[in-house]
């Protein structure tokens, strides 16, 4: 039998030392009350609490196992990516499957999304019960009768007027919206990607394009040293012919050096600080069937910008209905039972609270949540301006350069390297003087340099037209 006397002065001094475990507490009450015709009620209240301990339990365990697979696949991706970017020769697919799973920004992101769970889990949660033991009147005097009462009670705090579901749907939004900014970095990622992966590609075909170049050269000044050696011209033709070879070579050394550039920058998307490839895989002269204007425009909703800025107006609307609904106020219930000492009696405790909004009606909050709302539809008729202006740009400076690309592949190449062949054997016959072969060797060197900057300027163009509209333009052709 419990001697509710003794267990009086060390039942509080219990609570201060155990309060990090409220079994302990829950043990001390079933002893003091086992006996008392309001058992059921105990019962009750004991089964309340621990039950809410051993629902959060279970709720924390279920993220270990999450975790652990999350940690076994990441070590197992970093070995195959390993793999990958110590390969010699690299695919533009290649690069940016490196990219997205090493790039630390876009990691960045995905952390955040991770985080926008844990808001998202806790909006959806029921405000604790608090659970309240008082005493009145307490003696440390043995003689003494004690407490005069002594309570035990749990209140819990309702919430009203769909405060919770408002509450939770703004949160999911906001994962949402997280969500279309971490699509919004990817893509931005994958069109980065693909435009350095060109400027490598460019730059291979550009040391090609500068060594061929020094061979044509070398032999402009083999063919002017023969004509110096027989007398036919001056001395000086030969010394201009080698100044034009010089040129070609420091030309050869920059394009070297742009493409060591190229190279580490494209690295450096997947945080390698060396490239571990020796060259790029691909075919800059690839070229896509483009759709018309219109039908691209219809893609534009389909862009994570659009589509975040659509739920960042979703959730500022449910923002202001979880601020309309917060001028209710909520309502506390409160019950218990208390235990009299003279006479031993033990009675029901009931009670209900709620604030009174006569001051305080959220009015700040509701004036605010409106502004938001009104900030947010302003904010998705820029963000579908500002994608159809990009657009327009790409998609005309995209048309411009197929015609500049079909121009130069066939007519002025073609007659450059005609009419540099031709001055050449001329010059050799003495049909062409010296200037005249040299003007036709640096047009034909410029057109090809030209030529080669328009397949890049092409390429990078549909990176951009795919980037705004989230898919690869050969699937809105073939649609």
């Amino acid at each position: 039998m419990c001697d509710y006397r003794k267990l009086n002065g060390w039942f509080f001094k219990t609570l201060m030392k155990e309060f990090m475990d409220i079994r302990v507490i829950l043990v001390v009450l079933l002893c003091e009350y086992k006996r008392r015709r309001r058992v059921q009620l105990m019962l009750f209240l004991v089964f309340f609490v621990w039950f809410g301990i051993a629902a959060t339990s279970n709720l924390m365990a279920e993220y270990q196992p999450h975790n652990e697979a999350l940690k076994q696949e990441s070590e197992g991706d970093r070995a195959m990516l390993s793999l990958l970017d110590k390969q010699e020769a690299l695919t533009l697919y290649d690069a940016i499957k490196l990219a997205l799973q090493k790039n630390p920004e876009l990691a960045a992101f995905a952390k955040e999304i991770n985080a926008l769970e844990g808001v998202t889990l806790q909006a959806g949660l029921l405000p604790n019960p608090q659970l309240l033991l008082d005493a009145e009147d307490i003696s440390s005097r043995p003689s003494d009768p004690g407490a005069r009462f002594n309570s035990i009670r749990i209140s819990q705090l309702i919430e009203t007027a769909g405060k919770r579901s408002a509450r939770m749907e703004a949160a999911s939004l906001g994962q949402e919206r997280a969500g279309q900014d971490f699509e919004i970095r990817r893509l931005d990622l994958i069109a980065q990607v693909a435009n350095v992966f060109t400027d490598v590609l460019a730059g291979q075909e550009q040391v090609q394009l500068a060594t061929e170049s020094i061979a044509l050269a070398q032999k402009v000044v083999d063919t002017v040293a023969k004509r110096v050696l027989s007398g036919k011209v001056p001395p000086v033709e030969e010394t201009r012919a080698k100044v034009a070879y010089a040129t070609t070579k420091i030309q050869f050394e920059q394009a070297k050096h742009d493409l060591d550039v190229a190279r580490k920058s494209l690295a450096l998307l997947w945080g390698s600080p060396m490239p571990g490839f020796q060259q790029v895989l691909g075919d800059l002269e690839s070229f896509v069937i483009v759709p018309d204007f219109n039908t691209l425009t219809e893609y534009l909703y389909d862009n994570p910008a659009a589509i975040g800025s659509r739920l960042n107006l979703e959730q500022r609307k449910a923002m202001l209905v979880l601020e309309k609904a917060r001028r209710i106020p909520d309502i506390t219930l409160n019950a218990g039972i208390r235990r009299y000492s003279e006479p031993h009696d033990t009675t029901a405790l009931v009670a209900l609270s709620f604030p009174i909004p006569v001051f305080n009606r959220n009015q700040g909050n509701l004036l605010e949540a409106h502004q938001r709302v009104g900030k947010a539809e302003d904010e998705w008729v820029a963000t579908d301006l500002r994608l159809r202006t990009l657009l327009v740009q790409s998609y005309e400076a995209l048309i411009a350069a197929q015609n500049q690309i079909t121009m130069l592949r066939k007519e002025i190449l073609p007659g450059a390297r005609e009419s540099f062949e031709m001055t050449r054997r001329g010059y050799e016959l003495g049909r062409f003087d010296f200037l005249g072969m040299l003007d036709a060797q640096r047009t034909l060197f410029q057109n090809q340099t030209l030529y080669l900057q328009a397949l890049a300027n092409y390429q990078k163009l549909i990176n951009e037209i795919e980037r705004l509209i989230a898919r690869p333009v050969d699937d809105v052709s073939n649609n």
